[in-house]
C-alpha cells in the first residue's frame, strides 16, 4: 500500500509547487518577488529555512530575502559576499544536477569565508541520509535563453523530515530555481517598463527621449512584447510586436499587425483570453505559431494612459513557459503512471472510474419514455428525485444534468458470460491475475518478471479499442475499461485478451509463459470505483478456482 500512495505524494508536491509557482507571478515588485521566492522553498518544499542571495552590479551577492527564522533574517539579511568564495562554494561537493550539496564533511572549510551564514543546532544524524546541522544545500538561479550567467542562489537548510532530499525532491527544488530565476528576471523587466512609463507620463517636455527609452526596453526586452488597440472597431488589434514574440510565433511583424490575440489563441483557450482583464490580467494559454503548431504563454496585460484622453493602448508581456508545461504534464503523467509499464496506475484508474459513476443506485432503470426523453434533453418527472444534483424546474430551466448513467446488464449477475444477452450495454471492469507469475520471478528472477509484466502490458494495449483503458493495479494484477458492451461482448474481450496472454513470451533467449483469469464486473451508478473493483476482483477469483489447473499456463 506504501507503493500506491506514492502518486498521490507526487501530485500533492506538484500542486504545491504550482501554488508557489503562482505566488511569485502575483508579486508586483522585485523585492515582493525576492521574498516570495524565500517563502515558497519553506511554505511549498519542505525545508524550514530559506536565503535568496541576488548577484549584484559589481558580481558580489547580497542576501536579499530570508524566510523561516525571524532572528536570523535581521541578522544577516542586507549582508554582503564575495563573489569569489560564492564560486568556490558552487564548485565543492556533490552535483545534484544543477544543485550542489556540501555534506558537512567538507563544508567545515567554508566557515571563516566572508559568505553571510547561521548556524543552526541539532544532534548529530544517525543514518546516512539524515541531515547534518552543518550540511549545505545551493540552488543556483541562472537566467534563461540557454546561457549560465548567475542570478543569485537560493540556500535551504532544515528539511522537515530530517532527511537528504530523494530525487523527487532535488527535482522540486532544480525546477523551482528555474522558475524563481524567470520571476526575478521578469520583476526586474517590469520595474525597467514602468520606469520608462511614469517618465513618458511625467516628462511631457522629454517625450521624445522617453519614447527611446521605451522603444528600446520594448524592442530589445527578451520576452514578447505586445502594444494593441483600446476600444473602437479595432479593439485588441496588435498595432506593434518585438522582434521575441515575432521569432516565438515565426511571424514577421508586418504580419502581426493583422491579427489580435483573439485570432491566434487556441480555440479551447478562448474563454481564458476574454476573462483576462486589460489592466493586471495574466493568463496561461496557446498562441499559434506560422507553421500550425502551439506554444504556451503566459499573458500579463497592462493598460497605458494618457493623462488627458484617458485608456491608450494595451501593453501585453507575452512569457514562454512551453518547457515549464511540458515538465508539468511530464510530472503528472509519472504521479499517474506505472514506472515499470508506462500503464495507468491504480490512482488513475479509480479516478477514470469514479468520474463515470454517480451515487444514483443502479437498480433505477429509465422507462422508454424517460430515455426518449433523455435523448432529446428533457428531464422526466421519474428521474428527478432519483437524481443526485438539484433540479427545480422554475430556477433551473435549460439546466440539466447531462451524465450518462451506468447500467449493467441484467445477465451479469448469472456468471461471467452467461445468461442471454438483453441488449444492455454497459461499461465493463475485466479484472485480470497472471497464473504462474509467481513462479517466473522465483525461478528466473524479478529482470524476468518485469520483462514478462511489460510484454503483457502491451498485449493487453494491443487487443482493446483507443478509448478502453488498461491499468496495472500492482503485481500482476491489471484492469481494463471497456465501455459500450454487453454481457456477450464482455466475454469475447476476455477470452480475446487471455488468447494473447498466453503465448510464450522470450526473455534473454528463454521462453516463458504465464495464463491469465478473468473476471467480468460493471461499473453501475450506486457503486464506488473501489466496489466495482472489489465485484470484479471477486469474479476473477471464482473464475480461476472453477478453471481446471491443466489450463492454467506457468513458465
Amino acid at each position: 500500500m506504501e507503493a500506491e500512495s506514492e502518486p498521490y505524494v507526487r501530485l500533492a508536491t506538484l500542486r504545491q509547487l504550482h501554488q508557489v509557482v503562482a505566488d511569485l507571478n502575483r508579486a508586483t515588485s522585485l523585492a515582493d518577488t525576492l521574498q516570495a521566492v524565500a517563502d515558497g522553498v519553506v511554505a511549498g518544499l519542505g525545508y524550514e529555512l530559506a536565503c535568496v542571495n541576488l548577484v549584484q552590479p559589481d558580481g558580489d551577492l547580497v542576501i536579499a530575502a530570508f524566510a523561516g527564522n525571524p532572528a536570523a533574517e535581521a541578522l544577516i539579511t542586507g549582508r554582503v559576499g564575495s563573489r569569489g568564495s560564492w564560486e568556490r562554494r558552487l564548485s565543492m561537493g556533490e552535483a545534484w544536477g544543477d544543485l550542489r550539496f556540501i555534506p558537512h564533511t567538507e563544508g567545515w572549510v567554508l566557515l571563516d569565508d566572508d559568505v553571510p551564514q547561521w548556524h543552526t543546532d541539532g544532534p548529530e544524524p544517525r543514518f546516512a541520509d539524515e541531515w547534518h546541522p552543518h550540511d549545505r544545500l545551493y540552488a543556483p538561479m541562472y537566467a534563461s535563453g540557454g546561457g549560465q550567467e548567475l542570478l543569485g542562489v537560493i540556500s535551504v537548510d532544515r528539511p522537515r523530515n530530517g532527511r537528504h532530499p530523494g530525487a523527487w525532491g532535488q527535482e522540486a527544488l532544480q525546477m523551482y530555481a528555474s522558475q524563481a530565476a524567470i520571476a526575478i528576471s521578469n520583476a526586474r523587466l517590469r520595474a525597467n517598463m514602468q520606469r520608462a512609463l511614469v517618465r513618458l507620463e511625467r516628462e511631457q517636455q522629454a517625450l521624445r527621449a522617453s519614447e527611446e527609452s521605451f522603444r528600446q526596453a520594448f524592442e530589445y526586452a527578451p520576452s514578447g512584447m505586445a502594444i494593441a488597440e483600446m476600444g473602437g472597431d479595432q479593439h485588441g488589434r496588435l498595432l506593434r510586436t518585438n522582434d521575441a514574440l515575432c521569432r516565438l510565433l515565426g511571424r514577421p511583424a508586418s504580419a502581426m499587425r493583422r491579427y489580435s490575440f483573439a485570432d491566434l489563441v487556441h480555440p479551447e483557450d478562448i474563454g481564458t483570453l476574454l476573462r483576462t482583464s486589460a489592466e493586471g490580467g495574466r493568463a496561461e494559454l496557446r498562441l499559434a505559431r506560422r507553421d500550425g503548431t502551439y506554444v504556451w504563454v503566459s499573458l500579463r496585460n497592462s493598460v497605458v494612459a494618457d493623462t488627458t484622453d484617458g485608456p491608450r493602448f494595451l501593453l501585453t508581456h507575452v512569457e514562454d513557459i512551453e518547457e515549464r508545461k511540458r515538465h508539468e504534464l511530464h510530472l503528472a503523467h509519472r504521479a499517474s503512471h506505472d514506472s515499470l509499464t508506462g500503464l495507468p496506475n491504480s490512482a488513475e484508474l479509480r479516478s477514470r472510474l469514479a468520474a463515470r459513476l454517480c451515487r444514483r443506485p443502479h437498480s433505477v432503470r429509465a422507462t422508454a419514455v424517460e430515455a426518449l426523453d433523455a435523448a432529446y434533453g428533457e428531464p422526466s418527472a421519474a428521474a428527478v428525485p432519483e437524481h443526485d444534483f438539484d433540479y427545480n424546474p422554475h430556477t433551473d430551466a435549460g439546466s440539466f444534468d447531462h451524465h450518462v448513467h451506468m447500467v449493467a446488464p441484467t445477465s451479469e449477475g448469472a456468471g461471467q458470460g452467461a445468461g442471454v444477452d438483453d441488449g444492455t450495454k454497459g461499461l465493463a471492469v475485466l479484472f485480470c491475475d497472471l497464473d504462474g507469475f509467481k513462479s517466473i520471478n522465483d525461478r528466473f528472477g524479478h529482470h524476468t518478471g518485469d520483462a514478462v509484466l511489460i510484454e503483457v502490458a502491451r498485449r493487453l494495449t494491443t487487443c482493446v479499442r483507443d478509448g478502453d483503458t488498461v491499468a496495472r493495479l500492482g503485481g500482476d494484477e491489471f484492469v481494463v475499461l471497456a465501455d459500450g458492451l454487453g454481457s456477450a461482448d464482455a466475454a469475447d474481450l476476455a477470452v480475446r485478451l487471455r488468447n494473447a496472454i498466453i503465448p510464450p513470451i522470450r526473455v534473454d533467449g528463454r521462453a516463458v509463459r504465464v495464463g491469465a483469469s478473468f473476471g467480468i464486473g460493471w461499473a453501475s451508478c450506486g457503486m464506488s470505483a473501489d466496489e466495482v473493483l472489489q465485484s470484479a476482483d471477486q469474479r476473477m477469483y471464482v473464475e480461476k478456482r472453477s478453471r481446471a489447473k491443466v489450463h492454467r499456463r506457468a513458465g
